[in-house]
């Protein structure tokens, strides 16, 4: 496993991936950590430190800070189940700046309603916090709900995408 650590308004950031052939920069993402994450990864002793071949996904996600990117163009190649990819690709079509909810997302996904706790459970197994916005699905009602990364961090990154 090829990791790197990068500084970020949510702290120090864990990215993790592999040597990908094609794939810009040589790596596919297979998560993205902060501090503290509820299930976050922590950087193991047999895995390489490798801040080149993450570059890329560096200079994107300052980006994105900076208010300068709403999208990212990177390899992304986390691990799950197929329900949990479908998922997982459904949050790529909530746009920048807009929210969801688990219902939307459950119907985007083509779960039926009584499948809302099982979508909730994967957007919460999202490894791969901002790149995949899990951060854009609130609650029905539009209040906040929970967040791997916690509650304020998802503030965070609602008010960064709202302030555009």
């Amino acid at each position: 496993m090829l990791y790197t650590e990068i500084d970020s308004p949510l702290g120090q950031l864990l990215l993790t991936g592999r040597p990908a052939a094609g794939v810009p920069g040589g790596t596919a993402l297979t998560s993205l950590s902060v501090p503290g994450q509820k299930n976050g990864l922590l950087a193991q002793p047999d895995w390489h430190r490798e801040p080149a071949a993450f570059a890329e996904a560096e200079r994107q996600l300052t980006a994105y800070f900076a208010g300068e990117s709403k999208d990212f163009t990177l390899t992304l190649a986390p691990q799950g189940t197929e329900f949990r990819q479908r998922v997982w690709a459904a949050l790529d079509t909530v746009p920048y700046g807009a929210t969801t909810s688990y219902g939307e997302l459950a119907a985007r996904v083509g779960a039926s309603r009584a499948a809302v706790r099982a979508v909730g459970g994967a957007v919460g197994a999202n490894p791969l916090l901002v790149l995949r916005p899990c951060h854009r699905v609130i609650g029905a009602d539009g209040s906040l709900t929970g967040y791997a990364g916690g509650l304020d961090r998802k503030r965070l990154l609602l008010a960064l995408e709202s302030a555009d």
